[in-house]
């Protein structure tokens, strides 16, 4: 069930299709990406972020959905393998076969509902996604762990599951971020620069470096670790940043923002 349907989101179906609507570039050029990084906050602070990101992507009959655990409940790698996710917008189903063969090949992913019972990282992506693609199956893990190296496992056994279960083009991979939290805008946008580069250079490394170095606040870079890594192995050679922007644009006030990145992999 939906644990923020009225709160980060409206709960009226056609309330919520209007303000997705209402986000939407009148033209988008689609093209076939393998992962992308889209923000999870409230819509009306980072919904055109994320609508405007997912409209120029052909979404994908399989989707891989990585997200930070905010809440603290369940395995450091919590996944669902089976059963469907209810949005007002109708149901998502899991893809039960993807998710077993991520698990398979990675032991510590574990099956854990209460890491999503409560949590809204993964949840806010799926109406917009679902304006944009009707039918699509979706396999959710969501991540408190940060942990390098099993991100990085993690990555690699997802384009293995991928690549076994369909091929490369089976499926994407969409991380959920936000970007630095409650710092002053003009630092936010430094940081967040410094982290968006590292991303849109492939390089989870680099990544991983500025977040340390300069304390970037990025809620979700253990999933675009992950993303990026299998993004490479899936074929990945480039980045694109689609829009970026803060809740200060949308409150007017820039003396403490939360920043909102939309990434295309491909």
């Amino acid at each position: 069930m939906p644990a923020v349907a009225g709160q980060f989101y409206p709960s009226a179906p056609q309330e919520l299709k209007k303000m997705i609507a209402g986000f939407a570039p009148e033209k988008a050029v689609k093209k076939d990406a393998i992962a992308c990084i889209l923000p999870h906050a409230g819509y009306v602070y980072s919904g055109r972020v994320a609508v405007e990101t997912a409209a120029g992507i052909n979404i994908k009959d399989k989707i891989v959905l990585l997200g930070p655990n905010h809440t603290g409940y369940g395995a450091e790698f919590s996944i669902i393998s089976g059963g469907e996710w209810l949005t007002p917008l109708g149901s998502v189903k899991i893809d039960t076969a993807l998710a077993q063969a991520i698990t398979q090949r990675c032991d510590f992913v574990e099956e854990e509902p209460l890491g999503h019972q409560y949590e809204h990282s993964l949840e806010v992506e799926l109406p917009i996604l679902q304006y944009f693609k009707r039918d699509f199956r979706i396999v959710p893990i969501s991540i408190l762990s940060d942990n390098v190296q099993a991100l990085k496992k993690l990555g690699s056994a997802i384009a293995e599951a991928i690549i076994a279960a369909g091929g490369r083009d089976s499926a994407m991979i969409v991380a959920s971020s936000d970007m630095t939290h409650y710092e002053p805008q003009h630092a936010a946008e430094k940081k967040d620069r410094a982290a968006i580069e590292a991303v849109i250079g492939l390089d989870e490394d680099k990544l991983l470096r500025r977040i340390s170095e300069l304390n970037i606040t990025m809620c979700g870079y253990a999933p675009a670790v992950a993303a990026i890594t299998a993004a490479k192995l899936l074929g990945a050679k480039n980045a694109e940043l689609i829009k970026y922007q803060t809740s200060g644009d949308t409150t007017g006030d820039k003396s403490s923002v939360v920043g909102y990145a939309g990434i295309v992999i491909y």
